[in-house]
């Protein structure tokens, strides 16, 4: 695709001489000047010229050689009647060229009228598109001389994009646009960015005089709140009251050294934790001046460097961008496989939406805050590994209940710490399983459709997500797709929107595309691509580092993504420390020769397979009747560069890999590899280049630190993992004695209560009490964005998030000390003192003192203390929680610790009753545990040996038969069914009887 080339330049910024003294006293660096040419007057001549005929030589000439067309009069209706004359054509002619100028003018006025103003993008007029295209451009060509030409900036950006239709904007800008427009919007692009450039020069002037009467202000880029990012767009807003001057900013650190060694070259390309100097007008809590005490030791000296390099604009330019031809763009000779970008719907709310770039392995991967942001900025990445690791403790929790793993019974995961704790706070706060459900319920319900109408599943290349639509490039067309889909920009891209997709519920069908990868971003789409429909490798080159953190990203999210039910992922050369994220999916081999021979026998097993099957490829395989047990896809990821022999017989294996369901995904050193499809190269800078497919991404990387901070949640998640050291114990334990009692205390086990504090206001009480729920369960701390991303999953702003906090804050008040209720610890998290008590709290407390505490010794105590613990429950964790509220909920654990918690409690009380056989008082415990645990085989267990201890035959012979109408067509548990015919041997008799 044609783009824009930027020079690179090994020289470094010197700053000016006296910066180092202080950076108060630096002289702003002059912005370079375009000076105006003799062909850019030229052009404003005839633009003038052009206008002044349009504008005022047309009516004259009508109105002298015509005259006025309309009757003086009101006509009769004999006027009707009357013979068409060659008048009165030329008359009817005479008003539609009359209109045309009418709106032409119109056009005219509107944009000189934008221009001067400095509106930014002027008005539509009606049904002007052409017209006011033409008008633009004579106004822009007339101004380009003039000092008010920096108010057209932001309108000539749309330069070559069509103002009628759907009004739909591509996705990316005239650099990065492929088709047969992509001249003309590079020519716009330059004159915009001429036009720009004056006028940064003589914003920046005004800066400069500004800055003269105050000290250097700097900004440090937001790392994002979910998925909200920030830009300079919207800096420029909040700091300079209008987000069109972001172009100041932009002109002001253009090239400049940023702390992580990259530099900024794009205005839309901007990376959490980069400093922007700001012009001397700059206001706002956020700034800082240099030199700043109040800031971090690390942040006053990565400014102090900043500050340093003003001289940027004597050298130095963008590095990373690749100049491409036009011919490369269109695909080279690969014709159909070429991957392209979708034309976008606009974003639900009017506003942009921008996308986190990925961090380089190079750089920084851990924002200000401490947190990834490789994980941050991979919502379906993120989302996958959250579910997964979410699966795995209640696996963990499940065993160690019934006993398979001993020393676990206070039903307390291993709390993580340090990388581990900031990799689960970035997973939280990245993932976004909504997209992920949409996704997967959209391709199930297509396959579905499709099978419903017995037609083939088409080929899919890559998946588009844009803007909450959904597009599939197609590698062929496949006739018009079934509804609510449409046919996208041509008959290659079919079309989901969001709102449709969201009507799509969960069918029982198998998942049609599960080789779907992300692998990265352009603007705000996000790239999927299909690896096991490729027809042929897919190669990856660039430096080693770059390459495996791409190749983990890949793998972690293959392995754990919600839209595929079975596969096989193997790696070679990397990833045998990855294996924990999904044992059952991921496996690793030593060498390629391992790898080939697997290979070979595998494609020869798939080759017979299908043919015995009568199928084509797979994809026929999976709308059949069998289609939940074959077909799975076998996606090979080949770090290491292969020998040139190696290389050869991976091409012959992948010739026919995309019909078998195999993908090949290799590195390479070189970037010239046999079989190659499709050639990809990750760059230092964290972009993803595929100049053959016109492609140039974002691209998504999992580095290693991160990678395996993630992997040690999983490690120390694993159900057959032997405990080490003692039995963990509750986050928090509450004092349970009389002088123990709290200043605020929360009832979250059943309707949700608070007691001790006022009612907060009407229009934030949800948000507060949702707050505050969240804290509660999490007691050892809660990371600010993490709370942000739970109360607004769409995103939200730091000064809101702040703005609730403070309100939470003085809602909680403070204790009798002076301390606050809601404080930061030393990490940032915030904590709630100890004075804030929730009936979980207590209930853990409770049962930790009576099975590990002074209950162990004391009898009495013991059943007492249990006798408490059960009383507190009162029903399912938060009951009455409002619809669409507490989403957050469903990546947490506690949903399944409560149950547990609750049988172990009936449990032990049941015991602590039959050791003086009590069987009566032991059954009513049981019960009452029940109620919260229904599901519970061990208490059901426990109940039949308690029934039995009564004596009571016919009262067992009942509870037996309840336990079979309520095991349903799946029968009795084995254990129950053994436990059964031991008390009651004659139980199936009598359950028949009772039937």
């Amino acid at each position: 695709m044609p783009r824009r080339s930027t020079s690179s330049s090994t020289g470094r910024s010197t700053g000016n001489s006296t910066a180092s003294t202080g950076p108060r006293n630096r002289t702003p660096q002059a912005v370079r000047i375009r000076r105006r040419s003799f062909g850019d007057f030229v052009k404003a001549f005839f633009a003038f010229v052009a206008l002044l005929v349009l504008v005022v030589g047309v009516p004259g000439a009508l109105a002298v050689l015509i005259g006025w067309p309309l009757p003086h009069g009101v006509p009769s209706l004999d006027w009707l009647q009357r013979e068409i004359t060659v008048t009165t054509f030329l008359h009817i002619l005479t008003v539609i060229v009359w209109l045309a100028w009418a709106q032409f003018t119109a056009c005219v006025l509107v944009e000189v009228k934008a221009a001067l103003s400095g509106v930014g993008v002027p008005g539509r007029i009606p049904g002007g598109g052409p017209s006011q295209l033409l008008a633009r451009q004579l106004v822009a060509a007339l101004l380009l001389v003039g000092a008010t030409a920096a108010s057209l900036t932001p309108g000539l950006s749309q330069l070559g994009h069509s103002l009628e239709g759907n009004q739909k904007p591509t996705v990316a800008a005239a650099q990065a646009t492929p088709g047969i427009f992509a001249q003309q919007q590079e020519q716009a692009a330059s004159t915009a960015a001429a036009l720009a450039e004056q006028a940064s020069h003589a914003q920046a002037d005004a800066g400069s005089t500004a800055k003269q009467h105050g000290d250097t202000k700097y900004y440090r880029i937001q790392p994002p709140e979910g998925r909200h990012h920030d830009s300079l767009w919207e800096i420029a807003q909040r700091h300079l009251g209008d987000g069109r001057r972001y172009k100041e900013i932009y002109e002001l650190n253009k090239d400049r050294v940023q702390p992580d060694g990259s530099r900024l070259s794009e205005a839309s390309l901007i990376r959490p934790g980069w400093i922007m100097e700001m012009p001397g007008d700059a206001h706002g809590g956020e700034l800082v001046e240099t030199p700043d005490a109040h800031a971090a030791p690390g942040v006053q000296q990565q400014i102090h460097d900043y500050a340093k390099s003003g001289g940027h604009a004597q050298g130095g330019h963008a590095q990373g961008d690749h100049a491409q031809g036009g011919d490369q763009a269109q695909g080279g000779g690969h014709g159909g496989n070429q991957v392209s970008v979708p034309h976008q719907r606009p974003a639900p709310d009017g506003g942009q939406q921008h996308t986190a770039p990925a961090a380089s392995s190079s750089g920084v991967f851990a924002s200000a805050f401490g947190l990834p942001q490789a994980l941050i900025g991979a919502p379906l990445l993120a989302a996958g590994l959250l579910g997964a690791l979410g699966r795995r403790r209640r696996q963990a929790l499940w065993q160690s209940a019934l006993g398979a793993v001993g020393g676990r019974r206070g039903m307390e995961p291993p709390m993580p710490t340090g990388d581990a704790a900031d990799a689960q706070d970035a997973l939280l706060v990245g993932a976004d399983p909504d997209g992920v459900r949409l996704l997967d319920r959209s391709l199930r319900g297509l396959a579905a459709q499709l099978a419903g109408e017995s037609r083939a599943l088409p080929t899919v290349y890559a998946a588009w997500l844009s803007n909450g639509d959904l597009h599939l490039q197609l590698a062929q067309p496949a006739g018009k797709p079934p509804a609510p889909w449409q046919l996208g920009q041509d008959q290659t891209f079919w079309m989901l929107a969001r709102s449709d997709a969201e009507r799509y519920e969960d069918v029982d069908t198998a998942a049609p595309y599960p080789g779907l990868v992300s692998l990265g971003t352009m603007d705000d789409s996000r790239l999927l691509l299909n690896l096991e429909s490729v027809p042929g490798i897919v190669s990856l080159s660039g430096r080693e580092a770059d390459r495996a953190a791409v190749f983990a990203s890949v793998a972690a999210e293959l392995a754990t993504n919600g839209w595929s039910d079975r596969m096989t992922i193997t790696l070679v050369g990397f990833g045998e420390d990855l294996t924990p994220l999904a044992p059952n999916r991921l496996r690793h081999l030593d060498g390629i020769d391992d790898l080939v021979e697997t290979m070979e026998a595998e494609t020869r097993q798939r080759r017979g397979a299908l043919g015995a099957a009568g199928h084509d490829s797979v994809l026929t395989g999976r709308t059949g009747p069998a289609q939940h047990t074959r077909w799975a896809p076998h996606l090979v990821l080949l770090a290491a560069q292969p020998s040139a022999e190696d290389a050869v017989k991976l091409a012959e294996l992948a010739s026919d890999a995309s019909r078998l369901g195999i993908g090949y995904l290799v590195g390479t050193e070189t970037g010239d590899l046999p079989g190659a499809a499709w050639e990809m190269e990750v760059t230092s800078e964290g972009k993803l280049l595929a100049p053959l497919l016109g492609l140039e991404l974002d691209a998504q990387m999992l580095p290693l630190a991160t990678q395996r901070a993630v992997v040690e949640l999983f490690v120390e998640a694993d159900p057959e993992r032997e405990p080490e050291g003692p039995v963990p114990t509750p986050p928090f334990l509450v004092d349970i004695s009389e002088q123990g009692r709290p200043a605020v205390y929360a009832r979250l086990v059943g309707p949700y209560e608070i007691i001790g504090l006022g009612t907060p206001d009407g229009d934030r009480s949800a948000l507060l009490h949702e707050a505050l729920a969240l804290l509660l369960l999490h007691r050892e701390g809660v990371h600010p964005r993490v709370l942000s991303s739970a109360l607004w999953p769409r995103g939200v702003t730091e000064d809101v998030r702040d703005a609730l906090l403070e309100r939470l804050a003085d809602w909680l008040g403070a204790d009798p000390d002076g301390s606050p209720r809601l404080s930061a610890d030393a990490t940032g998290r915030l904590v709630l003192a100890k004075s804030v008590v929730s009936d979980l709290d207590v209930l853990r407390s409770l049962y930790h003192e009576a099975t590990q505490g002074k209950g162990v010794d004391s009898r009495a105590v013991r059943g007492r203390l249990l006798t408490d613990a059960l009383v507190l429950v009162r029903g399912p964790l938060l009951a009455d929680r409002p619809e669409g509220r507490y989403r957050w909920l469903t990546h947490e654990i506690v949903d399944a610790q409560l149950p547990l918690l609750v049988a172990d409690i009936g449990l032990a009380l049941s015991a602590f009753h039959l050791e003086k056989d009590r069987a009566e008082k032991a059954i009513e415990a049981l019960g009452a545990a029940l109620n919260s645990a229904p599901a519970d085989e061990r208490l059901w267990n426990e109940l039949l040996r308690a029934t039995h201890a009564t004596g009571d035959a016919e009262r067992l012979q009942t509870l037996a038969a309840d336990l079979v109408n309520r095991s349903g067509p799946r029968g009795l548990p084995p254990r129950t069914e053994a436990l059964l015919d031991e008390l009651l041997p004659s139980w199936r008799s009598g359950v028949a009887a009772v039937g």
